[in-house]
């Protein structure tokens, strides 16, 4: 055999397959890598730096339900006091306010039995509410109809003891609060 001619290796086609394979590594080993680095969830929150502090007067009641924006405004200072990325101070010493006013709360038949009994109530509560920047003099966010709701059962079902209205008001104002503080805090 002189140098002229060449024996192919019979490996050839193993190292262009070989040679594909490490290509298909590298480029999942890389879409791995970047797909790993975009999926990280942070919470990070949509709450300016400069907000620290957060007053919450008392709601405005345009219901005939006594004592209802009294229950929804101590239940949102409860909510952000657990939440701790704002201290509550009083209004004149606020770096945000968060006002509102409790627009309906209703109390309406959800579920019948077959001889049309109720059995099951829902609770919806809507306010008007506002997130404003005190510093900045700007709203930040505002809801002119925020509205939830939940239901309870008047009877007994399964292991679940029965409910009353008074049950399903807390169950709705604390959902209600959940997402106030939620939106205000985090964004959503």
């Amino acid at each position: 055999m002189d140098s002229r001619t060449t024996q192919r290796p019979t490996w050839g086609r193993s190292l262009r397959a070989g040679r594909a394979l490490a290509r298909w590594i590298w480029t999942g080993a890389a879409a791995l890598v970047a797909t790993a680095a975009g999926c990280g969830y942070t919470v990070r929150g949509a709450l300016p730096s400069h907000l620290k502090t957060l007053a919450i007067p008392v709601f405005a009641n345009s219901t005939v339900e006594f004592g209802l924006a009294d229950d929804v405004t101590q239940s949102l200072v409860s909510g952000f006091l657990a939440d701790r990325h704002l201290r509550i101070v009083q209004e004149r010493d606020a770096d945000a306010v968060l006002r509102g006013t409790v627009v309906s709360y209703r109390n309406r038949v959800f579920g019948y039995t077959s001889t049309e009994r109720a059995t099951e109530y829902e609770v919806i509560l809507t306010v008007k509410v506002a997130f404003r920047d005190m510093i900045r003099n700007r709203d930040l966010w505002k809801e002119d109809a925020l509205s939830m709701r939940t239901t309870y059962n008047v009877v007994a079902v399964g292991a679940e003891p029965a409910k009353t209205e008074t049950d399903g008001r807390r169950d709705v104002i604390q959902k209600l609060s959940d997402q106030i503080v939620s939106r205000t805090v985090q964004g959503w």
